[in-house]
């Protein structure tokens, strides 16, 4: 069979859910709270894995997974080194995309919004919440730049964790959190012959415009 034909095949109904503009929260992060609750039942994976999407300063889009830490009425969370080619992008235009996607749910958020990095404070003390291994991995990584092998990875890593010993780990001052403020989110529910709901939140003025979107 070819690649043409599992394409084809793949096609389904969305037939699990429907959005109305009336019943959604006035605001979007508390209509995301709902939905996230629920994606946290339902999921098998992680439900607060989404798609971050960056331009950087060549006009070029990069889009890659991230993990959502935190979510704050004003906001939401995820973290990185500032070196990684999403944190560069960021710092040279800090405007991005979130997008979850919950398939069991047949559901899906896009929020768009400015990036600012979090306090030092506030990524200290997320980093000290992570796994010794995960704080490790942070402080050996330079990520998204070139490496000759796996190996260079593993001898640095094992480098690292024996000069550290049981010493406590202070997080690398190129590591740490950003937070995405939303001006746009798009709550998207699948339905019947592509005839989607799409309810749309716009920050207009300091207030949320609700709006519901063509499929």
């Amino acid at each position: 069979m070819s690649s043409d034909d599992i394409f084809k095949k793949t096609r389904k109904e969305y037939e699990r859910g429907a959005l109305d503009e009336t019943s959604v929260a006035p605001d979007p992060i508390a209509q995301f709270r709902r939905w996230f609750d629920e994606a946290m039942e339902a999921e098998s994976g992680e439900a607060n894995a989404c798609a971050l999407s960056t331009v950087g300063s060549d006009g070029r889009p990069s889009s890659r997974m991230v993990l959502l830490k935190s979510l704050e009425d004003e906001g939401l969370v995820f973290f990185t080194n500032y070196g990684s080619k999403k944190g560069r992008h960021l710092l040279d235009n800090p405007y991005a995309s979130l997008l979850f996607y919950w398939p069991a749910l047949e559901r899906q958020v896009r929020f768009e919004g400015g990036c600012s990095r979090t306090t030092s404070e506030y990524s200290d003390s997320y980093f000290r919440s992570r796994p010794r291994s995960a704080q490790l991995g942070a402080v050996v990584s330079q990520q998204s730049r070139v490496v000759e092998s796996r190996g260079i990875i593993d001898s640095s890593y094992a480098s690292v964790e024996a000069k550290m010993g049981t010493e406590s780990i202070s997080r690398p001052e190129n590591w740490g959190g950003f937070k995405l403020v939303p001006s746009l989110v798009e709550f998207w529910q699948g339905r019947e012959s592509r005839l989607h709901d799409r309810i749309q939140y716009e920050k207009i003025d300091g207030e949320w415009r609700r709006d519901r979107l063509w499929p």
